[in-house]
């Protein structure tokens, strides 16, 4: 299986020749059957002209070639008959031998010719790479594999996930003293691992394991200074463990929202797929979210003369917090709204419990409080409810929660499929009835209006004006 594997591998490459090898992770999926059949990603080391290799192939192929990286002479090449994206990169080195040394572990460090003499495909493997696949073990190719580039840190969480391989203990060991230089890899980098960490099926082991190997701490240093924190009585877990619970609730709850939103589940999963930024979905976004949603808790943590822990604004904090670290990451600037709205607004639907029965008018300033990412922190706050449940937590208070959710999200959809209301009165005539010229106090009025008339509380022009009048008077 492995050789045809290889060979679909190697098969669209032809036309670089001898001197190029696929390399890299496409080589350990091919042989160890988890290969996408075709492949969909292919990195080639090459002997040669990067640039030339990548316009041979897209002449070939009907594609188109672009620079990825300056810093190393690489170049994609998808598109046309292509079935994969083609990452061609010089060799780092003198010769392929020294390449796949510069790796960072042995499963990855293994190469297959393009051009193969005949028969079945070469395995070209000088550190035990196939092994180390058969026992399924994640093992560094030399001791500074890690500190070299610092990404490599959180990309062994990733692959440890993605394989179910074991992180080998000295190479675990290494990651571990390796783990403060992460912030030595540049942002931008970094926060393209994140990406491919939360687009897995399960974001929270890998953040797990990133945590295992020292790496989630040193990359968000809030989270280790979470370790050990304990919490009031309605927690069972420190915070560091209660938040990766939470994504751990948020990754169930993204994959199936039926037992909490029932009939609406459909809808949920749709705005969930729907893509944010940074060739993340919502629900991508939303994991990221649940990984910071406490990260100010450290800095707001105090305990009253009665002894009760709280850690008052660090929702407000937290949102600060997140927006200076997605800066430091460079993400989009999408992206850093959404997840710091998401830590900002992640506690008033739990606090509204206490409220219950809520007026449509109660829904609907909650809703516009969170929007447009009204349906993340829904599922956010269900999450953070279902991993607090302390000794002083009820399970009727978490059905409370849980239905009062449910029927947030019903009212948000209900008023999604209603559409926005058109206002009685337009901007310049609420000036005039108000007898005053446009100015702060404009906004306000217009948006009370527009609750009332969402609401149901006005229908007609004569209210509409009464209203303006009363409100601005």
């Amino acid at each position: 299986m492995s050789s045809d594997a290889l060979r679909a591998l190697t098969a669209p490459l032809a036309p670089l020749g001898d001197r190029a090898w696929a390399v890299g992770g496409g080589v350990r999926d091919a042989l160890t059957g988890r290969a996408a059949d075709p492949p969909v990603d292919i990195d080639v080391a090459i002997d040669g002209d990067a640039a030339a290799a990548a316009g041979a192939l897209a002449r070939a192929h009907g594609a188109t070639r672009f620079r990825l990286s300056r810093d190393f002479g690489a170049w994609r090449v998808q598109g046309g008959d292509l079935t994969a994206s083609v990452d061609i990169t010089p060799l780092q080195g003198p010769d392929l031998v020294e390449d796949l040394a510069r790796r960072d572990l042995t499963v990855n460090a293994m190469a297959v010719p393009v051009a193969p003499a005949g028969g079945d495909p070469e395995v070209i493997d000088p550190h035990g790479g196939r092994a180390d696949l058969a026992a399924g073990l994640l093992r560094i190719v030399r001791p500074g594999a890690l500190a070299d580039d610092p990404v490599r840190l959180l990309r062994l969480a990733r692959i440890a996930e993605e394989t179910g391989f074991t992180v080998e203990p000295g190479t675990r060991d290494r990651a571990r003293a390796d783990a403060a230089r992460v912030w030595e890899a540049p942002g931008e980098r970094l926060a393209d691992e994140l990406g491919r960490i939360v687009r897995l099926p399960r974001p929270d082991r890998a953040f797990a394991g990133m945590d295992a190997i020292g790496v989630l701490g040193a990359l968000v240093p809030q989270l280790e200074e979470s370790r050990g924190l304990d919490q009031s009585a309605y927690h069972h877990k420190d915070v560091l463990g209660h938040v990766l619970e939470v994504v751990t609730h948020v990754t169930d709850l993204c994959a199936d929202p039926s037992e909490v939103f029932r009939g609406r589940a459909p809808r949920v999963s749709e705005v969930l797929a729907a893509p944010l930024a940074d060739e993340l979905t919502a629900r991508d976004g939303l994991m990221l979210t649940a990984l910071l949603h406490d990260m100010a808790k450290p800095a707001t943590r105090a305990v009253t003369p009665e002894g009760r822990v709280t850690f008052m604004g660090h929702d407000r904090l937290g949102a600060e917090m997140v927006e200076a670290l997605m800066r430091r990451l460079r993400t989009s600037a999408r992206l850093r709204d959404t997840v710091a709205r998401g830590v900002r607004w992640h506690l008033p639907l739990g606090f509204m419990v206490h409220l219950t029965p809520l007026s449509l008018r109660q829904i609907d300033r909650y809703l516009r409080l969170t929007a447009p990412s009204e349906v993340e922190i829904i599922v956010l706050s269900v999450a953070d409810r279902l991993a607090t449940r302390g000794p002083r937590t009820s399970e009727s208070a978490v059905r409370r929660h849980l239905v009062l959710a449910r029927e947030v999200m019903d009212a948000h959809f209900a008023l999604v499929d209603r559409g926005p209301v058109t206002p009685l009165l337009a901007g310049d005539e609420i000036a005039a009835a108000a007898g005053r010229p446009p100015g702060a106090w404009l906004g306000p009025v217009v948006e009370e209006l527009r609750e009332a008339q969402t609401v149901g509380a006005v229908t007609t022009r004569a209210q509409a004006l009464r209203l303006v009048r009363r409100s601005a008077g």
